[in-house]
């Protein structure tokens, strides 16, 4: 053997043995430690040597296999039909490519494609047996996994009795929404557990739970989209198969579509991969299936992938790169956020050289060094996040981490107070929290100051022209010292001014979030506002009638009585009201004139998804993700999905973002 082959066939077998070693931890442990994009690179590496060299192919290597060997502690299930893994696509051409061979193969020029959204979840397959929920299993190895079907029967949305008697098999996907992710994960950190690097595995470590109370305590949830021998039944197309599922009560992901051609295929791609990060759920792709099922069995499948589907992979949203420091900084409460400064790497597109790490439970129980290789998330716009160390590649003089002492502004020694896991700089002169508070006063989603950035926040600091909120009231007073200034002329100061005095007349619900009272969210604040209704009354509640309040509780009650007996806090209470701010509720009296009416959105909307609820939420309405009886309007946008056929078919109101402000002021009207 020459010395290039043998090379070759040496990287082959290290290659199989590292990715069997991923697929461990991915499938088996729920614990991945390298990204997808890593993953995939190495993956494909493979393929194209065992492609070129079938000389060193071999059975057992991962790609001829599917997933991983069921874990011991569960009983084995085996499926009627192997559960495959799915091709990839990572490009246009790689798309154009899947069309052509399967126009080859098929012989046919039109081509029929349903895309649905590739949830980030744990795959499950759930047999029925004469109506009956008998079985439910994971992939395991593809031919058998893992017995989960009394955890299956915890998840609400899935349907312990269907209306047919003849055996069925289906299958999906089970997830966790990211609110949820973020919740369990609060709670892990609470008592001080391990954290869940992602949603799938929060997933997979739950639905492989065998303490059902953990389970229960979960809130999982499951989109089904694969009707096993759906012809058997007379269902000719994956479409239809979908419809029959939703019309059996299952629960499907609404957001997949039909499409004519693969150009309309890769639209729908470029339209979700801008989504992404607005769904309340984590997806990492497309799936494409050929809609016609007629034609599956002809175009057949490998030992790890039918023909018929691929998956277009997103771009990835994890990296790995080198941890160069950890350094602390104070936020608006004093909280202490640890941070880590990054070898560049560009993840989804952007440059990242900075991360979160939490605090510093955080950076102790994922044992994270400096000069550690580590994984990297970034999700949209969200700050990116270090998941995990890469331990295998550790250097034995990597430096351990320790906590600091002292605020990294003031100097101030830093509290910790248990069960609390953050740190805190209780100095409230601390000129970072100062600076912090002032900014988040002035957001968009608090008092919307315009014109009071971080720059001009910062220069009024060191002017003393500020140091409190109440203070940015008294900013109008200081015009010729603010003309003065370089680069702020009668215009600038003009619209300042205009924005602190509009600021005055905001909803109280603004002002309580922008005071940065502890744990008082945007929702809180609205539900403390609605309640309330002013200031006063919110400031004379007793702490049982705060936590006996829905959403409210014992940790946000004590944290209003406790931020309202601060003396410095009443202080900035007076000030405010000698500016004469609104201490109201202003959207009382219309907030019932559409209860009971729900709204569904599709489509690219002008405005968020969050921006509508709110302003609807203040009518008395709701907003939900599904089309159904009970559905009262359908706000359609920009290339609609499938939920204005759904609309449609059930007779549903279909308005747009015009008609729905003209049926918002007709009903404040008559209201």
């Amino acid at each position: 053997m020459s010395n290039k082959n043998n090379d070759i066939k040496i990287e082959i077998i290290q290659l199989r043995n590292q990715i069997k070693q991923w697929n461990y931890e991915y499938h088996v442990l729920d614990a991945p430690t390298v990204s997808d994009e890593l993953y995939d690179s190495a993956y494909h590496r493979l393929v194209k040597l065992e492609e070129q060299y079938p000389q060193f192919n071999s059975n057992d290597s991962p790609t001829k296999t599917v997933g991983n060997k069921p874990i011991n502690s569960l009983t084995k299930i085996f499926h009627q039909q192997p559960m495959l893994s799915l091709g990839n696509a990572f490009n246009y051409e790689d798309l154009l490519k899947f069309d052509q061979q399967i126009k080859k193969t098929l012989s046919e020029n039109n081509i029929e494609y349903v895309c649905e959204l590739k949830i980030d979840g744990l795959s499950i397959s759930i047999t029925y047996e004469k109506g009956e929920l008998k079985t439910a299993a994971t992939r395991g190895d593809g031919i058998a996994g893992e017995d989960i079907t009394n955890n299956i029967l915890t998840i609400k949305t899935i349907p312990k009795i269907i209306p047919i008697n003849s055996k069925l098999e289906v299958r999906g996907e089970i997830y966790l929404s990211k609110e949820e992710f973020n919740r369990i994960n609060e709670k892990q950190q609470q008592q001080n557990l391990p954290l869940f690097a992602n949603p799938r595995n929060a997933a997979a470590g739950t639905i492989r739970q065998l303490d059902i109370n953990i389970v229960n305590s979960r809130k999982l949830d499951g989109f089904l989209y694969y009707y096993i021998n759906a012809t058997n039944d007379n269902i000719k197309t994956h479409e239809q198969a979908l419809f029959t599922l939703q019309k059996y009560g299952f629960k499907i992901n609404e957001q997949w579509q039909l499409c004519k051609n693969i150009e309309e295929v890769w639209i729908y791609i470029q339209k979700y991969q801008k989504l992404r990060n607005t769904l309340p759920y984590e997806i990492d792709g497309i799936v494409i299936k050929i809609n016609d099922l007629t034609s599956y069995d002809m175009l057949g499948r490998t030992n790890k992938a039918p023909k018929w589907a691929i998956a277009y992979k997103f771009p990835a949203v994890t990296s790995v790169t080198k941890l160069l420091d950890i350094f602390p900084t104070v936020g608006r409460t004093g909280k202490i956020t640890y941070n880590a400064r990054l070898q560049p790497v560009i993840i989804a597109g952007t440059t990242v050289t900075f991360a979160t790490l939490h605090n510093g439970d955080y950076i102790i129980n994922r044992d994270l060094r400096i000069n550690d290789l580590v994984s990297v998330k970034k999700a949209g716009d969200i700050i990116p996040e270090v998941i995990a160390p890469i331990i295998s590649n550790r250097q034995i003089n990597n430096i351990i981490f320790k906590k600091a002492i002292n605020c990294p502004v003031c100097k101030t020694k830093l509290e910790q107070v248990p069960p609390e896991v953050d740190q805190f700089c209780i100095n409230s002169d601390c000129s970072s929290r100062i600076l912090k508070s002032l900014m988040h006063f002035c957001s968009r989603n608090a008092m919307d100051i315009i014109g009071l950035n971080e720059k001009i926040l910062l220069r009024f600091l060191d002017l003393k022209w500020i140091k409190t909120i109440s203070d940015i009231y008294n900013l109008i007073n200081l015009r010729k010292e603010i003309l003065s200034l370089p680069r702020f002329g009668e215009k600038s100061f003009t619209n300042l001014a205009n924005s602190i005095i509009l600021s005055k007349q905001n909803s109280l619900e603004r002002l309580l979030f922008g005071l940065g009272i502890r744990h008082v969210g945007q929702k809180t604040a609205i539900i403390l506002a609605k309640k309330y209704l002013t200031l006063n009354n919110l400031m004379e509640a007793t702490f049982d009638d705060l936590a006996n309040t829905n959403e409210i509780g014992p940790i946000i009650a004590t944290s209003v009585i406790d931020y309202f007996l601060n003396p410095t806090n009443q202080q900035l209470i007076n000030n405010l009201q000698n500016f004469k701010l609104n201490f109201n509720y202003l959207q009382k009296n219309q907030s019932q004139v559409l209860n009971g009416k729900t709204f569904v959105l599709t489509g690219t909307l002008t405005k968020s998804r969050n921006e509508f609820i709110e302003l609807l939420n203040n009518y008395g309405a709701k907003i939900t993700n599904t089309i159904s009886n009970n559905t009262s309007y359908l706000i359609v946008g920009e290339n609609p999905g499938n939920k204005l056929a759904q609309a449609r078919k059930l007779n549903v109101k279909i308005i747009n973002e015009e008609q729905l402000q003209n049926l918002l002021k007709e009903v404040a009207k008559n209201g």
